[in-house]
């Protein structure tokens, strides 16, 4: 009885394959990262600084327009009402940072009141919005 054997294949590993998938994959949570931020700031004249931002984690944005218009996370309201829409957007995270979106143009003592209501609420930190020099408008 004789046994045949078969000559010796050498096992190759396809890495096309892995590839497509692998960029699939990169794909897929880009798009889907992309679609699960959220921008809470309304498009303001921001001053100009010459220093870069740095990268905070939004949470709760005043923003203040030119006209005297105040805004947290796009929601309008007034000097009475600020308390009130900032304790309710700030009742999971107590110690997060309240970035003061204000126009180029607003009145420097509203932007005082705002933060002093703020802090009336219990909000301690505070990062001022800036856009560098150099760079367009946000429309």
């Amino acid at each position: 009885m004789k046994i045949r054997q078969r000559p010796f294949k050498r096992a190759r590993i396809e890495i096309i394959p892995m590839i497509d998938v692998i960029f699939f994959l990169l794909i897929f949570f880009m798009v889907s990262s992309l679609a699960m931020t959220k921008i809470n700031s309304l498009p303001v004249s921001l001053p100009k600084t010459s220093s870069s931002p740095e990268a905070l984690k939004q949470n709760v944005i005043l923003t203040i327009k030119k006209d005297g218009s105040l805004f947290v996370n796009k929601t309008p309201v007034t000097l009475d009402t600020l308390g009130a829409q900032l304790q309710y957007e700030m009742h999971d995270h107590p110690q997060d940072i309240a970035i003061v979106n204000a126009d180029a143009g607003t009145q420097y003592g509203l932007v005082v009141r705002v933060m002093d209501h703020a802090r009336k609420i219990g909000v301690r930190k505070f990062a001022l919005a800036t856009e560098a020099e150099g760079k367009k408008q946000r429309k």
